[in-house]
């Protein structure tokens, strides 16, 4: 086989291999879109369409098998043409070089709006908690007043019972003196009572003596 036959051959062989990976291409894009497209069939009730990160990767897959398809093509003249080999690697690999940085664009600005939203809910999370934690806080400090002001209750009923049991205390004492004393004045009262009987009964006889003398000396003086 001479080299123009291998050659005509090796281009058959990638025209077909570009026009089968072609046809793969068009049929998973094409169930691609169609699972993509049923969140916004949903939503149009609302009459507005969200832009989703399934679309935005949709996009970024279509750019992608654009850029593939042109740089087998490109391969495909290359391989038809010598004379434009270079020119059409050169493109080549300018194209993937620009669809490289796309790429990486892209992902650096995924990267830096996840980045974002989860360092937006973690200030979510962060005032959350500082707030509940503040709540907490002020019910902590009303059952601490509530708590003393129950203690200075238990203090002042404990007070006011010992006041009383002293004052109970004091009363009974007392009255134990008074009785104490209404006894020794009583029995003061009896021994006087014996004395005034005693003193009665020595009368009465000095009155039987006195009336005896009396008419003694009658007698003697007739």
């Amino acid at each position: 086989m001479n080299p123009a036959d291998f050659r005509a051959a090796g281009t058959e062989m990638e025209k077909n291999e570009c026009e089968d990976q072609d046809s793969d291409d068009r049929s998973l894009n094409k169930q691609s879109i169609r699972e993509r497209r049923r969140p916004k069939e949903r939503r149009r009730g609302t009459g507005i369409i969200f832009s989703t990160q399934d679309d935005e990767d949709e996009v970024d897959g279509n750019e992608e098998v654009k850029e593939t398809r042109h740089e087998r093509l490109s391969r495909l003249e290359a391989a038809t043409n010598p004379s434009t080999s270079d020119s059409s690697y050169s493109e080549s690999a300018s194209g993937r070089s620009s669809a490289y940085s796309r790429r990486e664009n892209r992902l650096a600005a995924l990267s830096s709006r996840a980045e974002e939203e989860s360092n937006r809910d973690y200030k979510k999370l962060y005032e959350s908690a500082l707030s509940e934690n503040q709540k907490l806080k002020s019910k902590l400090q009303e059952a601490q007043l509530e708590l003393a002001d129950i203690k200075a209750k238990l203090e002042k009923a404990a007070q006011q019972k010992q006041e009383k049991t002293s004052d109970r205390s004091s009363m009974l004492e007392m009255e134990k003196r008074e009785k104490r004393a209404l006894e020794r004045k009583l029995s003061e009262m009896e021994e006087e009572m014996k004395i005034l009987t005693e003193l009665k009964s020595d009368n009465q006889r000095l009155k039987d003596e006195n009336g005896a003398l009396i008419r003694v000396i009658s007698k003697l003086s007739k």
